[in-house]
């Protein structure tokens, strides 16, 4: 059997006093550091929990739905908090629009995780272009300019030149100019696939900018209204503060007129 070990008596000179360890007082520190979160129960520390009180009225009565025994001054985690987030954007865009979208859904992540949601989709859809959708889209927008213009009237008006001046017997295409009709045919054959290309990547790259901005703007509107909402908390919490400082003074004032 093992020695079971006794305190030392008064008496005991030799008995030493145990201290505890430094690891061992860093861990008490940090243990008293840390708080559990009202809602998971996890220790976390007191930089990352936010009182239930502090919260706007909305998302605090949106947690207490889910958690009805909460107090006022409970400790919530970000974690928590940024998930209660997410799930009461999602609920407002729902009670609004209906089915959420998956572009609704993307919103509320983001407004949880306060992240930005404006880009440039023109950068985004040059990126992934292949060599012959820039190909075709040099094409269609030299096509559709001046310079084309310019350049294929004096294109014509060379050929048909050269031709007259030639004569019927010398020239390599004389009136009606056959070969000209023949080549402007395949010209144009060939030019309208290419515009009609590039006007369907133009629709593509639209579809992502008109869907940038409506991402851009239903974040807009609801980070609007959450700050109204927090400053219309902000002005009640400050009035009742103020009614309650109001009070106290008339207090003093009464009590000061009870001593004279």
């Amino acid at each position: 059997m093992a020695d079971h070990q006794f305190p030392p008596e008064d008496g005991d000179e030799s008995a030493e006093p145990t201290f505890p360890s430094g690891e061992e007082e860093a861990g008490g520190l940090l243990a008293s550091k840390r708080q559990p979160c009202a809602i998971s129960g996890k220790r976390r520390p007191k930089r990352d929990l936010i009182a239930l009180d502090a919260l706007r009225p909305s998302l605090a009565d949106r947690i207490r739905h889910d958690h009805p025994h909460l107090e006022h001054d409970a400790q919530i985690s970000r974690q928590e908090l940024a998930r209660y987030r997410s799930l009461y954007v999602a609920e407002l865009l729902k009670e609004e629009h209906g089915e959420l979208s998956e572009l609704d859904r993307e919103v509320a992540e983001s407004l949880a995780r306060h992240e930005t949601l404006a880009e440039n989709p023109e950068e985004e859809y040059d990126d992934h272009r292949t060599l012959g959708e820039r190909l075709s889209d040099g094409l269609a927008t030299f096509g559709g300019s001046w310079a084309f213009l310019i350049s294929f009237a004096f294109f014509l008006g060379v050929w048909m030149l050269i031709n007259i001046i030639e004569g019927d017997a010398r020239a390599f295409d004389p009136y009606p100019f056959i070969l000209l009709n023949l080549l402007l045919s395949c010209l144009a054959a060939i030019q309208a696939p290419v515009i009609m290309m590039s006007q369907k990547r133009q629709e593509a790259k639209d579809r992502l900018r008109s869907e940038n901005d409506y991402r851009v703007n239903l974040k807009a509107e609801l980070e609007i209204r959450h700050l109204h909402e927090k400053m219309d908390y902000l002005i009640q919490r400050q009035w009742q503060r103020l009614t309650e400082i109001q009070q106290l003074q008339l207090e003093i004032m009464q009590e000061k007129r009870l001593r004279r």
